[in-house]
């Protein structure tokens, strides 16, 4: 777990309607502000990554992999194991050979009918409260695309995630390129959405994962408090 940080940044309250515009009437050239969310924990109450598995996986390799992906999970359980290590593992065994046809079904699915009820209230007010500002709003997540995709149109939002390779309409059972956490947040950003274009940027995480994230905001966000890098 990461070392407590103590909160240093004042931001607007949560609670402030999406018709609280004003600071932009008088500047119709103003530059936009960049909004950049986490998804799993930020914007929703927990993880939905294991959905996804358990929605996309045959049942027989959901049987055998509580036995031979228990030393796995114990692991990062423990500490011993990044997420993203313990993500590549999950996703070589869980997809391997898959229709990439049924894994799109299954997240289009749960994007219709689980994630819903697991989004934060104050967090998609937050999300409502960017987008009637006119800011460009951004999920940058760990997760895959064939889940986020159709939440975040649904929801008008742009998206950075982690993608699953294939090959021939079947997955290889490897992410395609590296996944999107940590440092390689910062980076998907920095080269998606130039810093000069916007006026202020916000951040909002989690984990240890979204540190590299919040430190590129002007405004950010830690587990729903201010947040200010100490280092």
């Amino acid at each position: 777990m990461p070392a407590p940080i103590t909160p240093q940044i004042e931001l607007p309250s949560a609670r402030m309607g999406p018709a609280d515009t004003s600071d932009r009437a008088g500047d119709a050239a103003a530059l936009p502000d960049l909004a950049l969310f986490d998804f799993d924990g930020t914007i929703t109450t927990r993880e939905t990554f294991p959905d996804l598995l358990v929605a996309a996986t045959p049942r027989w390799r959901l049987i055998a992999g509580r036995v031979l992906l228990a030393p796995i999970v114990i692991a990062y359980r423990l500490g011993l194991l990044s997420g993203s290590r313990t993500r590549a593992a999950l996703v070589r065994y869980a997809f391997s050979g898959l229709p990439a046809a049924r894994v799109a079904a299954a997240g289009a699915m749960l994007a219709a009918t689980r994630l819903p009820a697991l989004v934060r209230p104050q967090m998609q007010a937050r999300i409502d409260w960017h987008r009637a500002r006119g800011d460009t709003v951004v999920v940058v997540s760990g997760n895959l695309d064939v889940l986020l995709t159709p939440w975040c149109a649904a929801q008008g939002v742009a998206l950075l995630c982690s993608r699953l390779e294939q090959l021939d309409g079947r997955l290889t059972g490897r992410y395609a390129g590296a996944q999107c956490a940590g440092d390689e947040k910062a980076r998907r950003v920095r080269d998606a959405y130039p810093r000069q274009a916007f006026a202020q940027v916000y951040a909002y995480g989690d984990t240890d994962e979204d540190l590299a994230l919040l430190r590129i905001a002007d405004h950010a966000t830690w587990r729903g408090a201010p947040w200010c890098a100490t280092t």
